[in-house]
């Protein structure tokens, strides 16, 4: 089973900016999709960004398009995302996930999960 431990969450400003890294461990790294995924109070989770085991394809949610950037160094186990010119709507809680498989990721079904990470954006 693969730990992940997600960072970088806070407070922000609309059209600011904030980076997200989440670290995995237990599991060969490059083998695993990872994923990240938001949920909004009130709101039902969902996937925001996707990459695969060997960095593409990528997938992004129509949302955050343009805006984010999924990205992982081998180096460190990790995968970022990158978020810019965020908006009010982006707070959310923000889980990075693991799976051996990549659709199984983008379909939201994803076998790992970190605890989270609080994203706010105040307007």
């Amino acid at each position: 089973q693969v730990q992940l431990v997600e960072s970088g969450g806070g407070w922000v400003q609309a059209g600011g900016s904030l980076r997200l890294s989440c670290g995995a461990s237990g599991r060969t790294f490059s083998l695993d999709a990872m994923g990240w995924f938001r949920q909004a109070p009130g709101k039902e989770r969902e996937i925001v960004a996707a990459i695969s085991g060997s960095g593409r394809p990528t997938y992004y949610s129509d949302s955050v398009k343009d805006r984010f950037t999924i990205s992982r160094e081998y180096t460190k186990n990790t995968v970022y995302l990158q978020m810019n010119s965020l908006k009010a709507e982006d707070t959310a809680v923000y889980s990075c996930a693991a799976d051996a498989s990549y659709s199984r990721i983008v379909g939201g079904q994803p076998g790992s999960w970190g605890q989270g990470t609080q994203v706010t954006v105040s307007s």
